[in-house]
């Protein structure tokens, strides 16, 4: 889905488009896809998640979901100050123990026509305990 802005920016676009020069026309569009996403994401660099699962919840066996607000910047690196919590586990320990680990995460940066770029995304971190049954969201893949 696109945001209102992308999409009032895109229909503007699209209603000046007959009154433009072909030059003018391929920057607004460009403007446009600046304001939305990038041609490349960013891709995590960690070979291990940095999260910490929280002792006395693990013992529990507390499963949930923490999806955090992420600013990543043109080099890859996590903006720990711009990090919040967009969606809550309903466990503050598991959403300390995500926000902590989120400032160890090291991202390749996003890319715009090749040139590395700051975006701000969505990142879930779930919460497994290996001896608890799965959560009904989550697909069971059997082993080979």
């Amino acid at each position: 889905m696109l945001p209102v802005r992308r999409l009032a920016s895109l229909a503007a676009l699209l209603l000046c488009a007959a009154c433009m020069s072909s030059d003018d026309a391929k920057k607004a569009i460009q403007a446009v896809r600046a304001d939305g996403m990038p041609d490349v994401p960013p891709v995590l660099q960690n070979a291990e998640l940095p999260f910490q699962y929280p002792p006395d919840l693990y013992e529990r066996k507390v499963q949930a979901d923490v999806t955090l607000r992420l600013y990543i910047d043109s080099l890859g690196r996590v903006w720990p100050e711009s990090t919040m919590v967009a969606e809550s586990s309903g466990y503050p320990g598991l959403d300390s123990a995500a926000v902590a680990g989120s400032r160890r995460l090291r991202f390749a940066p996003a890319r715009l026509d090749g040139v590395p770029v700051g975006i701000s995304v969505l990142f879930p971190i779930l919460f497994r305990h290996p001896d608890a049954p799965p959560l009904p969201e989550d697909t069971i893949r059997e082993r080979e």
